[in-house]
């Protein structure tokens, strides 16, 4: 998932990518209605939380929401098949149970007959059709539906690409409250992935009626999960989470509103903590020295990636190996994570992160950290970096080269590329990079239509499986948007879904010797992994840190004493 990256953006002073994954102004001054209801009225007697958020959300539509942002508030007004719980086991959604096949490609959901949209229109199998032929159809331009369906799904490429229409997709309701999936491969993680938004309802004939308006403001979504979107608009930069009464589960939900506001300082969201205006406030690393003995101080521990991407078509510079492996080493990372960020995160010197998947119990290193086995594949090293920088001028007949570095505009995403920059033109003779900071929606685009030379991205998983990162790199993939192309490495990954695809060693064993594929290629430069420091109020109880999809879950939060 593209993060903010998370894309995400979800600690609003970090640099984020991306999912895997827009927003247009923020206020850096709180409104007049933070911390307060929809009205702007006090809510005293009902449980309610106040956040912070690091940008405006830059799409409530399942089939085109691609950043951490829009699948937080999805993931927290709407529901799946399945939803993550404690410790990222699924938890019952609109399914209640499943069947799968002897073969793995038949996944036979039954569906909860309570489940209603918040329109009173109950939730059904049609919905689900609707929604993932809506994602994978070429004409809606989505990028997480054929990037997420393709190779999983049946006859979603072929969907995807025009080849096939979307009523041969192979999802199919047997009645109201069965549905049918097919798969192309057995996919060991499909079930994880049912928790993901992309594969989210729709009522279409609600989507139909509001035709471009949909998704674009409170009064042109529908809810079918714990809470409610309210006064939001595209552009709002504050909004409410309001208790879906109608939800089927909504016993269970204890908070009655969450309220958000954009900001994008550090410094204002602390004030605004200091204040008892907000219960949560990521901190920068200036902010970490201030309150690390703050008695709500904590540290989250996350599994996003920020890395730095390379395109490779727009400056002829990029498109040289020994370019790009020169940059890959020329950065202090500790420095990065133990100055600038000071918030726990880590040194990444691999694209999967550390404690997120472990060897199969059929792999000879069964249980261990795949972060472990593989290995440090790049690490700071000037004179390694200098060797590789000669050569590759040599390579370009030339002794200059100038790089534009883009980045999101957020106070920490401004001082992480003053950073890179100084290093890199520092340790890398002849090379100069310029700055260029903007928006976190402008970004986004700016990404997907690969007009950048590096930029700072992020990548949170969306499934618990190597696959969630190492794919983002498959020759002409919807996230490569950086050229990069390599038939040993789209062998090596393609392989896990095909023709390895029920034998999961031999699939970790691909994973891991395509990781180091990347590397020799020097396509990415790896920068750190995620942790954000907070101030959080202990009245902030039962939050769920998920380890993919939405970084926050709410439904089994509510609100305890701030003694």
């Amino acid at each position: 998932m593209k993060l903010k990256n998370w894309a995400l953006l979800l600690a609003f002073g970090l640099i984020l990518s991306v999912l895997a994954a827009c927003g247009g102004g923020s206020s850096e001054k709180p409104s007049d209605n933070a911390g307060k209801g929809t009205e702007g009225t006090a809510t005293e007697g009902e449980n309610v939380l106040n956040f912070v958020n690091g940008d405006t959300i830059p799409s409530m539509d399942p089939s085109l929401a691609t950043d951490e942002y829009g699948f937080q508030f999805l993931g927290t007004t709407m529901e799946g098949l399945y939803r993550l719980g404690e410790n990222a086991q699924i938890q019952e959604g609109i399914a209640i149970d499943h069947t799968v096949s002897d073969d793995g490609l038949t996944w036979t959901f039954n569906l909860r007959e309570d489940a209603k949209w918040s329109n009173g229109d109950p939730v059904t199998a049609n919905d689900f059709v609707y929604a993932w032929q809506r994602a994978v159809n070429p004409d809606t331009g989505s990028e997480y539906g054929p990037y997420m369906m393709n190779g999983v799904i049946k006859n979603a490429t072929a969907i995807s690409t025009g080849e096939a229409p979307v009523e041969d997709l192979g999802v199919k309701a047997d009645g109201d409250y069965t549905l049918v999936v097919e798969l192309e491969n057995p996919t060991a993680y499909f079930e994880s992935l049912t928790t993901f938004g992309t594969f989210l309802p729709l009522n279409q004939k609600f989507v139909e009626e509001q035709g471009d308006k949909f998704a674009t403001s409170s009064d042109t979504l529908l809810a079918n999960g714990p809470f409610i979107l309210k006064d939001w608009e595209s552009t709002s930069n504050s909004w409410n989470l309001v208790k879906n009464d109608d939800y089927w589960d909504a016993d269970t939900v204890q908070l009655d509103k969450m309220t958000y506001e954009v900001v994008k300082k550090p410094q204002t969201g602390v004030d605004l903590y200091e204040a008892g205006t907000v219960d949560r406030a990521p901190l920068s690393s200036d902010l970490v020295d201030q309150y690390a003995t703050h008695e709500d101080y904590t540290v989250e521990p996350q599994t996003a990636m920020y890395f730095l991407k390379m395109n490779e078509t727009r400056n002829e510079a990029l498109a040289n190996t020994n370019i790009r492996a020169a940059i890959s080493r020329a950065f202090d990372k500790e420095a990065i994570v133990n100055e600038i960020l000071n918030n726990g995160s880590l040194v990444a010197n691999g694209i999967l992160p550390s404690d997120f998947s472990r060897m199969p119990e059929d792999s000879p290193e069964a249980g261990t950290d795949f972060r472990e086995v593989n290995g440090d594949l790049v690490t700071y090293d000037v004179d390694a970096a200098l060797e590789y920088w000669n050569k590759g001028l040599e390579e370009l007949g030339t002794d200059a080269v100038e790089l534009e570095l883009l980045g999101d505009d957020g106070e920490s995403a401004k001082v992480m590329g003053e950073y890179l920059s100084n290093q890199l033109s520092t340790t890398l003779p002849g090379l100069t990079v310029t700055l260029k900071n903007v928006p976190f929606k402008q970004r986004l685009d700016l990404d997907s239509n690969m007009d950048y030379d590096l930029l700072i991205s992020g990548w949170g998983p969306d499934y618990l499986d190597p696959y969630t990162f190492l794919n983002l790199f498959l020759t002409d993939g919807d996230n490569n948007k950086m050229g990069y192309s390599n038939p040993k490495y789209d062998e090596l990954i393609n392989a896990t879904t095909t023709e390895l695809a029920t034998d999961n060693a031999a699939r970790y064993e691909n994973f891991l010797e395509a990781e180091k594929v990347l590397f020799e290629d020097a396509a990415i430069a790896p920068i750190y992994q995620k942790a954000v420091a907070q101030l959080v109020s202990p009245k902030v109880q039962g939050v769920i840190v998920n380890p993919f999809g939405a970084t926050y879950e709410y439904k089994w939060a509510s609100v305890g004493s701030a003694e």
